[in-house]
């Protein structure tokens, strides 16, 4: 069974059960094949922050971001629990395919796909063998920066048009070993811009920085244009958002249809009602 199988499959047991739905933090679907290659088991050695070049510096805003539930914010334990567990898999995935990028989509607007970026990107940072960049690649509706309150002048956009450098729009949120690339406007001709030579510049760049990083891009719905198709050959791996009792069944069906699953990192199910509240675990 294929992991967009796996969640159509949910949609069908949810819908058949009519149960009310709870917010919950995200978790992944267990991906049903195993990966041909073999496992290359990383040692860890942590890079001093002293000796990675630093970015220019960007405030937030605390209260933006508790708003959105951005994991700096949360103050929910399991939340932060799910996420973890999100980026340990998604890490031991990346690790034994020698992947270093992925994109971040669902199937429709309002599954929670950008919001799973920012806090894979944070988990992730947090751990001090890994460094990380964030990028807003969702054209048509930028929201990374909104999401994180961020304060900053120029952005992807900037860059596109040719009138601001890589190293100006790339911002230090405030997290050790994170970089954001926000997006501060709407583009039009979105899918024209992802395929480039300004873009393909860009992605040299966010490739050739020293110590290696994972770059994670948060990508438009995958239904609703055809930026994330025109943009995969880019990346290593994909992280699919769908969200419990939201994300249609024939939405499901269609992303099954056009995704290729040999890039598929796995299914994130976002506002799961199942949660673990014992006390220890």
């Amino acid at each position: 069974m294929s992991l967009i199988e796996a969640a159509i499959n949910k949609a069908k047991e949810l819908a058949a059960s009519g149960q009310a739905q709870t917010p919950a933090p995200d978790r992944v679907e267990k991906q049903s094949r195993r990966s041909t290659q073999p496992t290359r088991h990383r040692v860890p050695v942590a890079t001093p922050l002293h000796q990675a070049r630093t970015f220019r510096s960007a405030t937030t805003d605390p209260a933006t971001m508790e708003q959105h539930a951005v994991l700096l914010q949360v103050r929910d334990a399991t939340a932060e629990r799910s996420y973890k567990i999100l980026r340990t898999r998604v890490q031991q995935r990346m690790e034994e395919n020698s992947f270093h990028s992925i994109a971040v989509t669902a199937p429709s607007a309002g599954d929670g796909k950008t919001l799973t970026a920012i806090n894979v990107a944070i988990a992730m940072a947090r751990d001090v063998n890994t460094w990380v960049f964030l990028v807003d690649l969702d054209m048509q509706r930028p929201k990374i920066g909104a999401y994180l309150g961020l304060q900053y002048d120029k952005g992807l956009s900037d860059y596109l048009a040719g009138s601001a450098s890589f190293d100006e729009i790339v911002y230090e949120p405030g997290v050790e070993r994170l970089a954001v690339v926000p997006n501060g406007r709407p583009l039009e001709q979105s899918s024209e811009l992802l395929a480039s030579p300004r873009m393909a510049e860009l992605m040299r760049s966010l490739a050739a920085e020293v110590p290696r990083r994972i770059v994670i891009f948060d990508m438009p719905p995958l239904l609703l244009s055809d930026d994330v198709l025109r943009f995969l050959p880019n990346v290593d791996g994909l992280l699919f958002v769908v969200s419990e009792a939201m994300t249609q069944r024939a939405a499901l069906t269609h992303a099954r249809e056009i995704l290729p699953e040999d890039k598929l990192l796995g299914v994130v199910l976002n506002r799961s009602h199942e949660r673990e509240e014992s006390g220890y675990y």
